[in-house]
C-alpha cells in the first residue's frame, strides 16, 4: 500500500465531476461543509466557478482507479469569503511590486469552520497525504501560494511540520457540560450575566420562534431573502450566495439542516421575518446564516439576534443532546453569554521569498498577541 509509484494525482475542474458516494467515502464523520452535495450544489448554483473569483480545482488521488485521497482547492483572483483576512498581506505585496493572486486556497468556500482539509480513504498509508499536498504544493506554485483555511489541529501541526507558514485566530463555541435545561446552563454564568440574559430574553415579544431541523424545502428562498436583505443593509451588496443556492440546499441537503425562525405571530400563516440557517452533523450544531427583514433587526427589535441565532439555538441543543455549537466566526459578545475561545487556525506557502521572509515573523508575533487574548492568564 506504500509504493508511491501506484498513485496518480488529478486536479479535476469541479467535485460534481465525481461520484458522491466516492467523495463522501473519504469525508466520514467529518466536517458536513465537505460533502459533495454542499460543495457540487456551490458549483450547480454557480455560487463558485469562472466569474466568481473561485475557480474549483480539487487535487485527487487514485490508485488503481479508485478515489483514495482528495482536496477541495480553489483557485481564488480576490480573498472575499475566505474569513482568513489577508487583505494587508496582499496590499504589501502589491506595494512591493510581488504577485499574490492568483492564489490557491484549500477549504470549504464561504465557510470558516475547522475540519479535515486533505481526506485520505480509510485504510490508506501516509504516502496519499503526501500526494495530496504534493500536488497542491504543485498547483500553488503556479500562483502566488498555496493557502489551507480551518485545518484540524493535527493536521496544522503536520502542514506546519512541512514548511507552511501558521496563522492564528479564534472562534467562539458553546459547549455543552451535560445540561438538562438552558437554566443548568445559565447556572454556570455569573449573577449579573444571568440576570442580563433572561432580561433579553423576555424583551422579544409578539413572536413566534420556532427551532426545527430538516425544514419544508419551501423555506429556501425566504432563508435566501433573509440573508440578502441583512447584506444589503450592512454592507451594500447581496452576499455571496444568491436564490438558486437556498433553493438547492433546502432541496438537496435537507437532512443536514436546521433552522431558527421567527414569526411575526403566533398564527399557523404567520411569515418568518428572521431567522438563522444551521448545519448539523453528530453532536455539532453549526450557525451559518442569519438574517432579518427590514424592521425586523437588532435595532428595531433589541436582542431578537441574540434570542434567534444564540439563545434558541442553545436551548435546542440542550434538549436534543448536541454537544458543540459554533455559531460562526467572530462576535465578541459571545464570549459573555458562555461561549468559549477556540482556536483556528490556517497554513500558508508563499511563492516569492520575499513575502515569506516579511510575513513569517509577523505571523509568530500575531499568534502569541492570539493566545495571549483568549488566555490572558
Amino acid at each position: 500500500m506504500s509504493d508511491q509509484a501506484k498513485l496518480e494525482v488529478k486536479v479535476l475542474d469541479g467535485v460534481s465531476r465525481l461520484r458522491e458516494a466516492d467523495w463522501d467515502a473519504l469525508v466520514g464523520e467529518g466536517s458536513p461543509f465537505l460533502e459533495h452535495v454542499f460543495l457540487a450544489t456551490l458549483e450547480d448554483a454557480g455560487s463558485v466557478g469562472e466569474g466568481t473569483g473561485w475557480v474549483p480545482c480539487p487535487v485527487t488521488v487514485w490508485r488503481g482507479g479508485k478515489l483514495v485521497g482528495a482536496a477541495p482547492a480553489y483557485m481564488k483572483g480576490h480573498s472575499y469569503g475566505e474569513f482568513v483576512y489577508d487583505w494587508q498581506w496582499a496590499a504589501f505585496a502589491k506595494r512591493s511590486g510581488i504577485p499574490y493572486y492568483p492564489k490557491l486556497i484549500v477549504g470549504a468556500p464561504f465557510t470558516p469552520v475547522t475540519g479535515e482539509r486533505l481526506l485520505v480513504a480509510p485504510g490508506e498509508d501516509a504516502s496519499v497525504r503526501a500526494a495530496l499536498l504534493a500536488g497542491l504544493r504543485s498547483l500553488g506554485q503556479q500562483a502566488g501560494g498555496l493557502h489551507v483555511l480551518f485545518p484540524t489541529a493535527g493536521e496544522s501541526e503536520w502542514l506546519e511540520s512541512r514548511g507552511g507558514m501558521l496563522r492564528l485566530q479564534w472562534q467562539y463555541h458553546w459547549e455543552n457540560q451535560g445540561f438538562r435545561t438552558f437554566e443548568d446552563f445559565l447556572a454556570t454564568l455569573p449573577t449579573k450575566r444571568r440576570t442580563a440574559i433572561r432580561k433579553e430574553r423576555k424583551s422579544v415579544t409578539g413572536l413566534r420562534i420556532v427551532a426545527s431541523e430538516n425544514p419544508d424545502p419551501a423555506l429556501g428562498p425566504w432563508m435566501w431573502r433573509l440573508y440578502r436583505d441583512t447584506h444589503l443593509r450592512h454592507t451594500g451588496a447581496e452576499g455571496y450566495l444568491d436564490e438558486r443556492f437556498f433553493e438547492l440546499l433546502f432541496q438537496r441537503w435537507g437532512h443536514r439542516l436546521h433552522t431558527v425562525l421567527a414569526y411575526d405571530g403566533t398564527s399557523d400563516g404567520a411569515r418568518p421575518i428572521a431567522g438563522t440557517l444551521n448545519v448539523r452533523k453528530g453532536a455539532r450544531l453549526y450557525g451559518r446564516h442569519w438574517g432579518a427583514l427590514p424592521g425586523a433587526g437588532q435595532a428595531e427589535v433589541p436582542f431578537l439576534h441574540f434570542e434567534v441565532a444564540i439563545y434558541a439555538a442553545v436551548d435546542w441543543c440542550i434538549a436534543n443532546g448536541v454537544s458543540v455549537f459554533e455559531p460562526g466566526h467572530g462576535g465578541e459578545h459571545k464570549r459573555a453569554r458562555g461561549f468559549t475561545p477556540r482556536l483556528t487556525s490556517s497554513i500558508h506557502w508563499l511563492t516569492d521569498p520575499r513575502l515569506v521572509a516579511a510575513l513569517r515573523d509577523f505571523c509568530q508575533r500575531e499568534a502569541a498577541a492570539v493566545r495571549s487574548a483568549i488566555d490572558p492568564g
